[in-house]
């Protein structure tokens, strides 16, 4: 009996192919008020030593993907169950320089305020997307996939459940929306927009942006949105 678990343990890991290790990595977004920004961790060993790169780390045996991405963000952020979402692999036989190196690459959607540095983040630190310094590995191509991925996602889903406040003003609203997709909105077409679709609860308090100006506060009607989903909404701009 002994010596059959010997064998079949060997038969799990012994393949006659060869094989890759695999990795996860995972693109943090944050958003300020103005400016999205993603989560970088300083590499403080080779290869790319002193490199920026995404918190990310190999897989263990016992964990699917997203598990494994999960895990590594709450090591990195303190964050646990944060909304994350697949949106490629990356298979490049040079990606890495040690040995052969598949990555499954997660994006999350955060808010920046509820992040705190995990045990393996102490070099971690916040950029805007227009202040990234050359990436480590290949994570300049897997930002640039990111974005695009999450541009898609704004059309069907609205992302600022996970990176706005509970409660938020139309123009921390609309300053998400643009960081995001890159482009201007007329102030009041962005605001009929949103009152159209009813996904929007208007709260009773407001704020003072500026001295002569009242804003009302907003916070999302989840359950309108799922009924707009299941008829399969799609926000145009």
């Amino acid at each position: 009996m002994e010596n059959n678990n010997k064998t079949e343990e060997g038969l799990r890991y012994c393949y006659k192919y060869p094989h890759p290790s695999v990795t996860t990595d995972c693109v943090i977004f944050g958003f300020d008020g103005t400016k999205l920004r993603v989560l970088l961790v300083q590499r403080g060993i080779e290869p790319y030593k002193g490199r920026w790169a995404f918190p990310g780390g190999f897989m263990k045996m016992d964990e699917s993907a997203e598990e494994g991405a999960l895990r590594e963000l709450q090591e990195e952020t303190g964050l646990e169950d944060a909304y994350i979402r697949q949106f490629h692999t990356f298979t490049s036989p040079q990606r890495d320089p040690r040995e052969r190196v598949i990555t499954i690459a997660y994006y999350a959607l955060v808010r920046i305020q509820e992040v705190n540095s995990g045990d393996d983040a102490a070099d971690a630190k916040w950029f805007a997307l227009n202040e990234v310094p050359q990436l480590a590995f290949d994570h300049d191509q897997i930002l640039r996939r990111a974005e695009q991925a999450l541009r898609q996602q704004i059309h069907f889903e609205p992302v600022g459940f996970e990176l706005l406040p509970e409660v938020f003003t139309i123009k921390e609203l609309q300053n998400l929306y643009e960081a995001i997709l890159d482009v201007r909105f007329d102030r009041r077409n962005f605001y009929n927009k949103m009152k159209r679709l009813e996904m929007l609860e208007q709260m009773d308090e407001t704020v003072n942006p500026t001295r002569k100006k009242e804003a009302f506060l907003f916070r999302f009607n989840k359950a309108k949105y799922e009924e707009l989903k299941q008829k399969g909404f799609r926000l145009e701009f």
